[in-house]
């Protein structure tokens, strides 16, 4: 079965490659959860755009790997979080709310699947890594506040 790939799928490809597959596969777990979608020839033309909006995103080399790194651990990011009087939050900080929060403070666009927050349910100073380059790993220090 030939698929072209939506997302990044480990050990196949990234986004917009164009993969062969055994059709189990494709037909029930890649298409459900929205990873691939069936090879077409209009779909060469979804194909380019993906391409292309996936060149715009990435970064480009290890030396701007590392720039991004530096950019992103100097940064002060904080998180506003609904939280009871302990201190407590009313749910966790999420892949997104770190993205959108690193957004405002200044920071680049990341991709909340590069995003490593580990359970956080409290106010306070917290840690998170994320994955800007196959070889680089940025550690971003963030502060959770009640709002």
């Amino acid at each position: 079965m030939k698929l072209i790939l939506t997302q990044e799928v480990v050990g196949l490809g990234g986004p917009g490659d164009v993969v062969e597959v055994k059709d189990g596969y494709g037909r029930n777990y890649l298409m459900p959860q929205g990873m691939a979608m069936p090879w077409t020839k209009g779909g060469e033309k979804q194909v380019t755009q993906i391409k292309r909006a996936r060149d715009a995103r990435e970064i480009r080399d290890l030396d701007h790997a590392k720039e991004v790194k530096a950019q992103l651990e100097g940064l002060a990011v904080v998180v506003t979080a609904k939280a009871g009087e302990t201190g407590k939050l009313f749910g966790s900080v999420t892949n997104a709310d770190l993205v959108a929060a690193v957004r405002k403070a200044g920071g680049p666009l990341l991709d909340k699947r590069a995003v490593d927050v580990s359970h956080v349910k409290a106010v306070g100073a917290h840690k998170a890594s994320v994955k800007i380059h196959p070889q680089v790993t940025a550690a971003v220090t963030f502060t959770v506040v009640a709002g």
